[in-house]
């Protein structure tokens, strides 16, 4: 979609890109962003995309149109390019299958063509495209946002169940360790939420391991307090979620737990890019969804990571769409060096400092009055706990678009402990954001917080995402 792959991660023409063509700098901020597996080829663009355009010499691939951004895809970066680029930033591909206008033979024969070793068809395909070992894709996706009308291809949850059956039963005949998502709801205000996914774990309980779940936020600028609160509606659709599929567990009388992978979210303006499309003209990687983070929404975004932590026990995944330009916390511009939008910070802080376990967190907090949401806790926290390295870490969000707050982190649960840093990722202008001109703009700073017994005490300044870490004894 957009510049991701075409001047995003790959932009031959760059001053910063290696030999294939793969922006170094942008490697080196998913690196440090603490990506571990990212999702491909996507999104609405995967329902018109035959993998197969995309792969055997690059002069030979054909041009197509992509209906879902009115773009032209020229297949230049495809299936193998992808594989090369994950090798060399260090993550682990997420694989979709193309159930839209795709079939289940189609299906086979790309797993074939990715994980086998056996003297077959498509492995030896792989080989002549170059790679004689297999990808061994482990994660794979079982079609794209089925319920909604707007996807190609687009089905009832009885017969995308019936597909998605069909495919997963094909695909661990081939491959029985693969994991497989199978699509549920675009969105908790689709009409056919809970009902969707009901159907659809009817036809494939037995046959997958995750439901997927897309979420996205936007500030309308109206109600920015309502905004700050976002994750209320990410907390509510995780229960609700868990509450159908466990309905669907207990009438199968099923010992297996459906988990869940959240494998779209972030704060997307998508009001902003429906007033545009279809586009014109068709071109290769057209900018589009380049949106421009605020604090306000990097903070919704660390607070949407709270949300994601503090249900680690049914949310096993969950991929920020998108990683550069097209909503993406890394922007790369031609002639330039790729910087860090707002968003990139809660998120690597998070990735780098999360670790271990999740721990349940009781919150006490003064309340906000919301248009949206009604009345929540000012205060949103969740802590983890690393054993191995001996640290606990503590993520807080003061989602008050204008009180300054006082906590109190209670760690009596601990033997002993020495604070390392309280991070704050704050602006006076909630509003403010990166830029090219400016892309450090907003960055985290530290803050001063003091300890004393088995309290810590620290002030929170409004919209804001907090981290504390301490070494345990």
């Amino acid at each position: 979609m957009g510049r991701c792959v075409y001047g995003g991660i790959y932009d031959p023409s760059s001053q910063y890109a290696d030999g294939d063509g793969f922006r170094k700098d942008v490697i080196a901020l998913v690196q440090e962003m603490g990506v571990t597996i990212v999702r491909y080829p996507g999104g609405n663009f995967l329902s018109g995309y035959d993998w197969k355009d995309g792969v055997g010499p690059v002069e030979s691939r054909p041009q197509r149109l992509d209906l879902a951004w009115h773009s032209l895809e020229s297949n230049e970066f495809g299936l193998d390019e992808f594989m090369k680029w994950s090798k060399i930033a260090g993550i682990e591909p997420m694989m979709a299958n193309n159930l839209g206008t795709g079939t289940l033979k189609d299906a086979l024969q790309l797993l074939e063509y990715c994980n086998s070793d056996a003297p077959s068809a498509m492995a030896a395909y792989r080989a002549q495209n170059g790679n004689s070992e297999p990808h061994g894709v482990k994660v794979w996706c079982l079609g794209n946002e089925m319920d909604g009308p707007w996807q190609l291809g687009h089905k009832s949850g009885d017969d995308y169940g019936k597909l998605a059956a069909d495919v997963a039963r094909g695909m661990r005949q081939m491959d029985p360790d693969v994991e497989l998502v199978a699509c549920g709801s675009s969105h908790r205000q689709m009409p056919t939420f809970g009902a969707w996914e009901e159907q659809v774990l009817d036809h494939t309980y037995d046959l997958v391991d995750h439901v997927s779940m897309h979420a996205y936020y936007e500030n309308n600028y109206d109600d920015l307090q309502s905004f700050l609160v976002s994750s209320t509606d990410l907390d509510a659709f995780i229960t609700d979620i868990c509450a159908v599929a466990d309905s669907v567990k207990a009438r199968k009388r099923s010992d297996k737990v459906i988990t869940f992978s959240l494998d779209e979210w972030n704060v997307w303006y998508l009001s902003r890019i429906q007033k545009i499309l279809p586009l014109p003209t068709w071109e290769k990687g057209p900018a589009l969804s380049e949106d421009d983070y605020t604090v306000a929404d990097a903070v919704v975004v660390g607070n949407l990571l709270v949300s994601v932590l503090r249900r680690a026990d049914r949310v096993k995944m969950a991929c920020l769409a998108q990683l550069v330009n097209t909503i993406g916390t890394i922007r790369a511009e031609a002639g330039g060096e790729a910087w860090r939008q707002t968003s990139f910070y809660p998120f690597s802080l998070t990735a780098r400092h999360a670790r271990g376990e999740s721990l349940v967190t009781r919150v006490v907090s003064p309340t906000l009055q919301t248009g949206k949401f009604g009345e929540v806790d000012a205060i949103d926290a969740i802590a983890t706990v690393d054993d191995k390295a001996k640290e606990a870490a503590f993520f807080l969000v003061n989602r008050s678009a204008g009180d300054t707050i006082d906590v109190t982190l209670d760690l009596r649960g601990f033997a002993g402990f020495e604070v390392l840093e309280h991070v704050v990722l704050s602006d006076p202008d909630p509003l403010r954001t990166n830029t090219v001109a400016e892309p450090t703009a907003v960055t985290p700073t530290t803050q001063e917080c003091s300890a004393e017994g088995a309290a810590i005490s620290l002030t929170l300044p409004p919209v804001s995402w907090n981290m504390v870490r301490v070494k345990l004894a």
